[in-house]
């Protein structure tokens, strides 16, 4: 089942190449949203997929920044269809 994720990372995560590496990840996981930096430092991010793939989606980006995330906001939904393909918004 689609399912869409929308997340907010705090922590080290703008000037380490997050945004990209995020995008890397979702696509070569097929997952569709987006990424982008937020004035108070955080990183919010859209993504939608199965279940199961935005799960080793969270997973994977866990695990390539695990020293430099200090916590995650995670909020689960309906996916809505609305995206094509990941991008990093500006």
């Amino acid at each position: 089942m689609k399912k869409q994720v929308h997340l907010y990372f705090t922590g080290t995560v703008q000037g380490v190449g997050f945004r990209f590496t995020v995008e890397d990840i979702a696509n070569s996981l097929t997952v569709s949203g987006w990424a982008k930096n937020l004035r108070d430092r955080r990183v919010e991010v859209v993504a939608e997929g199965e279940e199961e793939v935005l799960l080793e989606f969270l997973e994977k980006i866990n695990q390539h920044f695990s020293r430099y995330i200090k916590d995650t906001e995670i909020n689960w939904r309906p996916a809505s269809g609305e995206f094509k393909d990941f991008q990093i918004k500006y």
